[in-house]
């Protein structure tokens, strides 16, 4: 195992962050907050601890995907650890295990939070919360390749382990070049909500604050009611558009900005995606309208947004679900365990996986009649390989043994069965807000200490597809 070069892969990630958390600081002293104390010894000290680990001399460029996982699953642990100094250091959460939840949270875009005030924070916490969010949705890997070109010995190991979905694929020849071209998109789809919002009445900060959180589709706002603090329809409609963008696989819009919208068009997850964005918000706009008496225009925008936010698992909210009909919570549950598209900034399961699990099903069952017949699991045209499904059949195997697990842990701690299933749901799914006591109106604070770890492990899980942190824990990783 190359060792040298793991150390100082380390040490570039956390120079990143470091240069992450310089805007923040620039907020806290602009508006002379004394929270730039907090920035600038936390600034120094990643900056340090990253210096000393990128000096690490390296021995030879020897390179598998042992530290390919390796250096994804330790960065996002380093990352969200040192992350959470800010919020120590200016006492906004004093204790580390909270602080590290909250960062944790920030960079894996789940949008699970412990703060009960969260406008009681100043501008500068706030901008960095939700910068974390912005960071992890693209990847904080993705964007140290795209920032330091040294690192292309170890380029596609690392992209394999952080980009999200079962089937990993470039835009462009180089990993490098893939990373870049991506944050470019991310920057003029940020830099396009941006705008709109501001347009849509929103001050530049607010509209900065919701667009970190709608393209990451993480959730965080600076508002304790979140998006529904504002009661403006244009906010809602232009953030719902852009979770559903931002849920669709990045790779598709890197070529319909090029003018190709066939493979956006013709692709089999993006139309699955859209179909059960369609059906799940007309199901419970209907069902807001004869069982709560909504009005048609409120019951379907409501509708809409929650049903899009949960889908995307950003976690934005501008209702309670949690006071809406049994039905209407049924499909929102439900719709915590599918998620966006391969390659998106989304988390859960992902809707590749569900057609590859029905594909593979539906020929399981041809099988049955024709015994002989050699039937591939075809995603459109092309023909999924056998590795490919077994991988996605014990990856479900996996999530929901993860899920069961973690919700018995979690309830043992004395935390009811719906909040506990909820709990974990929207952790290992990266959604963030739940039902029950973690609920769109409520937070994780009633969760125990012990507690919180787990869903925290439960929200790198996630983020990494499971894979990628279970590997590390495996003996045969480490022997060498």
């Amino acid at each position: 195992m190359n060792k040298p070069l793991i150390l100082r892969t380390l040490g570039l990630v956390l120079l990143c962050e470091a240069g992450a958390m310089l805007p923040s600081l620039g907020i806290a002293l602009y508006f002379k907050e004394h929270d730039y104390q907090a920035f600038a010894i936390s600034i120094t000290l990643v900056a340090l601890i990253g210096f000393a680990l990128s000096r690490t001399r390296l021995t030879s460029n020897e390179v598998g995907y042992r530290e390919g996982f390796i250096i994804a699953t330790g960065s996002w642990l380093f990352v969200a650890c040192l992350g959470a100094l800010p919020y120590i250091i200016s006492g906004a959460i004093p204790g580390f295990i909270d602080a590290f939840f909250e960062s944790m949270s920030g960079f894996t875009t789940t949008g699970a939070t412990v703060l009960c005030d969260i406008e009681g924070l100043s501008k500068s916490i706030l901008f960095w919360r939700n910068l974390t969010q912005w960071l992890g949705g693209m990847g904080v890997i993705v964007l140290t390749l795209a920032l330091i070109p040294s690192l292309k010995i170890v380029g596609m190991k690392l992209f394999r382990a952080e980009v999200p979905g079962p089937a990993k694929s470039k835009v462009l020849p180089r990993v490098a070049q893939t990373s870049r071209e991506l944050y470019k998109l991310y920057l003029i789809i940020t830099g396009a909500e941006i705008v709109a919002l501001k347009l849509a009445g929103l001050s530049w900060f607010d509209s900065f604050i919701q667009t970190f959180g709608t393209v990451a589709t993480g959730g965080f706002s600076n508002k304790n009611a979140s998006i529904g603090t504002f009661n403006n329809p244009a906010v809602e409609y232009i953030i719902i558009f852009f979770m559903l963008l931002c849920g669709i696989n990045f790779a598709l819009h890197f070529h319909a900005l090029r003018g190709n919208f066939r493979p956006l068009w013709k692709d089999p997850e993006t139309r699955l995606y859209i179909f059960i964005a369609v059906t799940a918000c007309l199901l419970i706009g209907f069902n807001l309208i004869t069982a709560m008496d909504y009005q048609p225009g409120t019951a379907f925008r409501q509708s809409a947004f929650q049903t899009v936010s949960i889908l995307t698992t950003t976690g934005f909210a501008t209702a309670d679900y949690n006071q809406w009909p049994a039905f209407s919570q049924a499909v929102l549950f439900l719709l915590m365990f599918i998620g966006g598209c391969a390659g998106s900034t989304s988390g859960g399961i992902k809707n590749v996986r569900y057609l590859i699990l029905f594909k593979s099903a539906s020929r399981q069952i041809a099988r049955l009649i024709h015994p002989k017949a050699v039937i591939p699991v075809r995603l459109g045209r092309d023909v999924i390989s056998e590795e490919l499904v077994e991988s996605v059949q014990s990856f479900f195997f996996l999530y929901f043994a993860l899920l069961l697990a973690s919700t018995v842990i979690i309830a043992a701690m004395g935390i009811d069965l719906l909040s506990s299933i909820a709990a974990v749901a929207a952790t290992l799914g990266n959604v963030g807000p739940g039902f029950g006591a973690v609920g769109p109106a409520a937070n994780y604070a009633v969760i125990p200490a012990p507690g919180k770890l787990l869903l925290a492990f439960c929200m790198l899980l996630g983020r990494l597809e499971i894979y990628t942190v279970l590997v590390v824990f495996s003996t045969r990783l480490w022997r060498s």
